[in-house]
């Protein structure tokens, strides 16, 4: 377990905070150089989790027992709980409170029939008049559509059995939707929930709640906005400018435009004839906010597949054009091509006439979020991560230097300049390497990706795979476009047909070469960022999700890698990640995400080389290493330099149970080795290494406070309802936004059951405890505190306070 020093602390946060703008946190000063000085202990109780935490010896803790119901715990050297009941709320410290702000279906635009979003997640605030923390205008994001929308969401399973349980939409939105899943006006409304929201937030002094307040900037920018430039084209598409026949069901003009190299050089090429103008925003996950008081919105999982049919083809050709459509997807029925989904997208939440743009020179990818860094006279910067297993870390430095920090001019600056990957190196350095025609070929062998784990079990998982262009007369393609496997060695399915091409086949076919021999120009060079970035020898890493620049220091950028586990994307660098468990014993080291940082040897963040060092490491407390959280997402700063992080732990793994109606009881065995093995007590049952989030519960909100007593504890805040996310925290003044995703996904809300289990879990020793835990299996949050016990949940955005405020968070 990690406690730090006081000394310690300083040294590894950084002693100033410089002369540079970040993204602001309104209503507080952040931290100046003495400042840590003046930091008084954080004043509140805890929460408890169900696993054991050291701050739980030091301190006492909240355990809930109800809503708005709980009790307070002493310190105590054993800090295992023999049992352990989930309670379907937001539960924060008893000096705290929690209040709804505002929820999907919500009405709160001047056209009565638009409504608020589904799946909030990244929020972010814009004052009014720049400065008041008290009225602005609030972005929220809307990432994705899940049950239980209906039951013709994407990855519906047909035998989950939630086939004859209530689904929301007609109970929220008024009405019901088709039961077809290929009808027009059920994909369109998948597309018309995801995106964002502007609303106006206001409160009547800084000690008030905030609640939404009607103003004709509220408005919505969603997955099909702009979809009547249909009419425009001469394809088949001309005629599909709507889904319905209600007022925001039919097409508008509100479409946005493309910036740099890809809206030049590859929009042009697309197959839709519609050049620089681009048919909505989609699966919107986190972003950030512009000291000029922009919002920059990142759009994440775009691709399709038949399962997921809610996307476009991520796929492209040499010149950047979609390979083609796939069919059942809302981009073959809508026409809308892959090459423009997968971009940040800049929106003026208060000037409408701004047309929201997607800036691609800061490339395309699963894009999580962009943390800014201006500074008059230098060039802006911005870093990036691709949410995918074996994603890359990512840095934009501008061709052109910022005025004035906070002059709107700026967004200009995303239009030129360089795209960089990052190389980590073994040796705690790093090298940015830059996306560009003229940049070598070098990726990074399977064999070299997976060693620590070889040298741990004498296998890899996934045979360290990694993924390459595919290209005609490279190892015997026929086809231009999409991507080939290439792993320790060649694998064929049962006919005999290659599923991935072994290293030393394939590597050198693509060695020693330049992208230029791989892309027709830049634009598609940026549009394939990800291939790309493999072939120039970035790093796949552990599912970069956050990024966020240290405000002591802007040199420090910090990173959050959810998950070290490969997958069909990629096989992070065992070299850097934990990639899996590479030991039977309960205590080794768990593949749970880490906390980063990167230091930049530049004074302005510009240069092309780092350094980099762990901070913390995902797994329970009780393992080697270990910090006592799990798959750490989004992450925040607050006034006093303390960091916060979120969980994103899987739906399908909540408490130790799957999903569906029927929830079965997950296997957890802390002696699994590698990603999954079979269980150590009875060889019939397979274990997977994931399943240890179990242990965790639901997702919850921490932070690590970076002075005073329980500097460098890990400090459980809040968690949320069952089977949700906790997403986009953001400070503003005195509270604590943040947005509550998918409550109840992929279960049943009504009626309400009890889950109940005994699940093994790690002590502080290193030892195992059993645990009896009860869950409920689904949330009907926030219903239920609304009055309706039974009602369906819905994703909202909440404030939370102090119940005494002094005007500041804590």
């Amino acid at each position: 377990m990690t406690k730090f020093s006081r000394r310690q602390l300083l040294a590894f946060f950084g002693a100033s905070a410089g002369a540079t703008v970040l993204a602001p946190a309104f209503g507080e000063k952040l931290l100046s150089g003495n400042a840590a000085n003046a930091v008084q202990p954080l004043k509140f109780t805890p929460i408890r989790l169900p696993h054991p935490l050291p701050i739980y010896t030091q301190q006492t803790s909240y355990l809930a027992t109800g809503i708005g119901q709980g009790n307070v715990l002493k310190p105590s050297a054993n800090a295992q709980l023999s049992s352990y009941s989930i309670i379907d709320d937001v539960v924060v410290p008893p000096e705290y409170e929690r209040y709804v702000i505002v929820s999907w279906g919500d009405r709160v635009f001047p056209n009565q029939e638009d409504y608020f979003g589904y799946n909030s997640d990244y929020t972010s605030f814009i004052p009014i008049d720049g400065r008041s923390p008290n009225d602005g205008y609030l972005w929220n994001n809307h990432e994705y559509i899940s049950y239980p929308f209906s039951t013709t969401v994407p990855g519906f399973l047909t035998d989950s059995g939630l086939g004859g349980f209530p689904t929301s939409y007609p109970l929220i939105i008024g009405r019901n939707l088709p039961e077809d899943r290929t009808n027009i006006e059920v994909l369109g409304e998948f597309m018309y929930n995801i995106g964002g929201s502007v609303v106006r937030i206001a409160r009547p002094n800084r000690s008030g709640r905030f609640a939404v307040v009607r103003d004709p900037n509220n408005r919505r920018i969603h997955g099909l906005s702009g979809l009547g430039i249909n009419r425009d084209r001469t394809d088949n598409y001309k005629n599909i400018t709507s889904w319905g026949g209600r007022s925001y069901q039919r097409g508008d003009n509100n479409y946005l435009i493309g910036t740099g190299p890809s809206a030049t050089e590859v929009f042009p090429l697309s197959s839709d004839g519609l050049g620089n103008k681009i048919i909505g925003t989609g699966f919107n996950c986190s972003g950030g906010t512009t000291p000029w008081g922009t919002v920059l919105s990142a759009e994440e999982n775009f691709q399709a597949s038949p399962s997921s049919f809610v996307g476009v083809q991520e796929l492209v050709k040499p010149n950047g054009t979609q390979t083609s459509y796939i069919q059942g997807t809302t981009g073959a029925t809508f026409g809308l091509v892959g090459e423009k989904y997968g971009w940040m997208v800049e929106i003026d939440p208060s000037n409408q006439s701004f047309r929201p743009r997607k800036h691609t020179a800061l490339g395309r990818f699963r894009h999580e979020n962009i943390a800014v860094r201006a500074k008059a006279g230098k060039p802006l910067v911005g870093y990036m991560g691709d949410d995918r297993r074996g994603g890359h870390t990512w840095k934009f430095v501008s061709s052109g230097t910022v005025t004035n920090p906070t002059d709107k001019n700026n967004s200009r600056l995303f239009e030129s300049g360089t795209l960089y990957v990052a190389r980590y190196n073994p040796n705690g350095t790093g090298q940015w390497i830059p996306l560009k025609l003229n940049t070598p070929t070098n990726p990074i062998p399977p064999s070299t990706l997976a060693s620590v784990e070889i040298a741990a079990l004498g296998q890899a998982s996934n045979n360290g795979n990694t993924r390459l262009p595919k290209r005609s007369g490279i190892l015997g393609q026929t086809e231009n476009g999409g991507s080939i496997v290439v792993t320790i060695k060649t694998a064929t399915d049962s006919g005999g047909t290659i599923n991935s091409y072994g290293e030393t086949e394939a590597l050198p076919a693509y060695k020693g070469k330049k992208l230029s021999d791989f892309y027709t120009s830049q634009g598609a060079v940026l549009v394939d960022a990800f291939l790309a970035a493999n072939l120039i020898g970035g790093t796949p890493t552990a599912r970069p999700e956050d990024l966020e620049i240290n405000p002591r220091n802007p040199n420090e950028v910090f990173i959050a890698y959810t998950d070290g586990a490969p997958s069909g994307d990629g096989y992070p660098d065992s070299r850097i990640f934990v990639v899996s468990k590479y030991s039977a014993k309960v205590n080794a080291a768990q593949p749970s995400g880490e906390l980063f940082k990167i230091i930049e040897d530049s004074a302005d963040g510009t240069g092309a080389t780092f350094r980099w060092q762990r901070f913390a490491k995902g797994g329970e407390a009780g393992a080697e290493p270990g910090d006592g959280f799990a798959n750490v997402d989004n992450l925040a700063f607050d006034s006093q330099g303390n960091i916060w992080g979120v969980t994103d732990m899987s739906t399908e793994a909540h408490n130790g149970f799957t999903t569906g109606a029927n929830p079965e009881v997950l296997r957890i065995d802390h002696r699994v080795v590698g990603s999954n093995s079979p269980s150590a007590d009875d060889s019939n049952f397979n274990v997977r290494t994931s399943n240890l989030i179990g242990v965790f519960g639901n997702n919850f909100l921490f932070f690590i406070p970076t002075s005073g007593p329980d500097a460098g504890e890990v400090v459980p805040f809040a968690y949320g309802p069952p089977r949700c996310e906790l997403t986009g925290p953001t400070f503003v003044g005195d509270t604590l936004i943040i947005s509550v995703q998918h409550p109840g996904e992929e279960v049943p809300f009504t009626p309400q059951q009890t889950l109940s289990r005994d699940i093994e879990i790690l002590n502080l020793d290193g030892t195992l405890f059993t645990q009896k835990r009860s869950v409920p299996r689904g949330s009907n949050w926030p219903s239920n505190i609304e009055g309706n016990s039974d009602g369906p949940p819905r994703p909202s955005v909440i404030g939370i306070r102090r119940k005494q405020s002094s005007g500041r968070f804590v």
